[in-house]
């Protein structure tokens, strides 16, 4: 039997408000990513993964579901996602949405029924309701911490105006953690895939996939309370991350998945390590692919780098798995900044006016190395919006214009992701750089938008998207994503291995280095004028 489709692609993802504007209400919507579609068949990915669209107030982005079987009027309807979804298809592309499992919105029929309802009643069994502590019921039930700031729990106040218990929001007062142990919401939730799936969709990508069932004491956490906190393989595991529970859930969703005609697929977004852990949840039975986060947090360093390649292909090897690989997402600073700041590793929760800045032009010169190191690995890649266009993170952002819940929950000391999810450039000329046909942009663009415009790269030998669109192809050419690693050098400066047909060298010194016999195929620099591979350049050489 052939692989399926997913253990090779490469999937763009798509911020739906921040990709394209058909409407002129500066938000980014679901016609202006239909009529964009060419772009990303032109580009030759394989799939896009949309961020989610569905009714929401908006209180983080989306994330907040007050619906999942509709489409939020500011994103279009769902005759918009119908007409998408054949469009992508008549183009060759897959379709991959967002599902939101581990909290809906304060907003949602069941939370406002849950708050209009006694303690005890079955509205509130749908959530994680607790009294409180002391002997007024004043303390939160725990000392859990929310990833966004501030405490993981919010007091009601009852119908009778007293107060009341406290619910559990891991993220924002506005997201509610759902109780799994309820098999209510695990019925609801099978529903919800059958509904998309009915509709055409290729897979789901599941938000906070560690995070959906809670130890049963929900005991104290004295750690900092971060999303990827206490995962490490000499700590135990915190009491509402990675617990053993959720594997029972996606095996049962793998069932209704492997029902339908066709490959639709599951993707874990697990921050979970070490890498052991994460490859549980694509065992043959489960999800299908989960992004590798150790990947993305890793240092742009050739021992750190051969390091996390080789632990993730030996983990997913060991469960049958195709291997995936990210550098950027809506989450995290894009890459082409994060290498370029001083400090390697980790992932800076926003940058903004008054923090040390990148130097921007050495990140792009990383990112675009780290790019085609990246594409040459055997298994999945995923990108991101703007990638393709070298575009850098909007390190000056005006704090006024923030919109990210981190910014005010951490009082105004984590900046958060706003920056990476300004909306992208299209045209260089054009109101809002062709976001939409007006100047409207619900975050800012700054004015270096014009020199990574689409139309300024198009057809440019060297720049990013070209970069980026020759890589593509060469790598389904030479079916990269479906070969295996061998490694030919791993020292201190250079990284080089061949998959397939093509030799990969990456140099991480800080002296040009010979490239590999062969025929140069690919570079993501110029090579210097004696022909060696320059410091922080990835070449791609066709065995001699």
């Amino acid at each position: 039997m052939a692989p399926g489709w997913w253990t090779e692609a490469v999937i763009y993802q798509i911020y739906p408000r921040s990709f394209a504007d058909s409407d002129s209400d500066g938000i980014g919507d679901l016609p202006g990513i239909t009529a964009r579609l060419g772009h990303l068949a032109e580009l030759g990915v394989d799939a896009v993964w949309l961020s989610p669209f569905y009714p929401s107030p908006q209180a983080d982005a989306g994330y907040d579901v007050a619906d999942y079987r509709d489409v939020d009027p500011l994103f279009g309807s769902l005759a918009d996602a119908d007409r998408l979804i054949a469009e992508a298809r008549a183009k060759g592309l897959k379709v991959i949405v967002d599902l939101v499992p581990n909290h809906t919105s304060s907003a949602h029929r069941w939370f406002r029924a849950a708050v209009a309802a006694a303690p005890g009643s079955p509205e509130r069994g749908r959530y994680i309701f607790r009294d409180g502590l002391g002997p007024d019921g004043a303390e939160p039930p725990n000392d859990w911490q929310s990833v966004f700031g501030g405490p993981a729990w919010t007091r009601l106040v009852e119908p009778d105006g007293r107060p009341g218990q406290w619910y559990l929001h891991l993220f924002d007062t506005a997201q509610p953690d759902l109780n799994w142990d309820n098999p209510e919401i695990r019925a609801e939730f099978l529903d919800v895939l059958r509904f998309w799936l009915d509709r055409g969709v290729d897979g789901f990508r599941v938000d906070v996939a560690h995070g959906l069932i809670k130890q049963a004491d929900l005991a104290n956490w004295e750690e900092p309370q971060e999303i990827l906190s206490g995962n490490e393989a000499d700590k135990p595991r915190p009491p509402m991350w990675d617990q053993d529970g959720v594997h029972e859930v996606y095996r049962e969703w793998r069932r209704v998945l492997d029902s339908y005609d066709g490959d639709r697929i599951l993707v874990a977004e697990a921050w979970v390590e070490p890498a052991e852990r994460i490859a549980r949840y694509v065992r043959p039975d489960e999800m299908h692919q989960a992004f590798n986060f150790e990947y993305l947090l890793a240092a742009w360093t050739a021992p750190t780098q051969y390091a996390v390649i080789t632990r993730s292909l030996e983990a997913t090897d060991a469960v049958g798995a195709p291997t995936t690989w990210v550098l950027s997402n809506h989450d995290v600073i894009r890459h082409a900044s994060r290498l370029g700041l001083s400090a390697q590793g980790g992932r800076p929760n926003g940058i903004g006016i008054g923090d040390p800045q990148p130097d921007a032009a050495l990140g792009l010169r990383r990112g675009r190395a780290a790019t085609l190191l990246m594409l040459a690995l055997p298994g999945s890649a995923y990108l991101y919006q703007g990638e393709e266009l070298g575009l850098p993170e909007h390190t000056t952002l005006p704090d006024e214009s923030r919109q990210d819940p981190t910014w005010e929950r951490s009082g105004h000391t984590q900046r958060g992701r706003d920056g990476c999810r300004v909306p992208i450039p299209w045209e260089a000329d054009a109101p809002s750089y062709g976001f939409g046909p007006t100047d409207a942009s619900w975050l800012p663009q700054p004015p270096l938008w014009a020199e990574y415009a689409l139309d300024r790269q198009r057809g440019v030998a060297g720049s990013t998207y070209e970069t980026y669109r020759t890589a593509l192809r060469l790598r389904r050419e030479h079916a990269l994503g479906r070969g295996t690693l061998e490694w030919l050098s791993s020292g201190d400066e250079v990284l080089s291995f061949r998959n397939g047909g093509l030799t990969v060298l990456t140099n991480f010194g800080t002296a040009a280095v010979p490239p590999p016999a062969g025929e140069l195929l690919h570079s993501s620099a110029p090579l210097d004028a004696d022909g060696r591979v320059p410091t922080d350049v990835t070449v791609w050489v066709r065995h001699s």
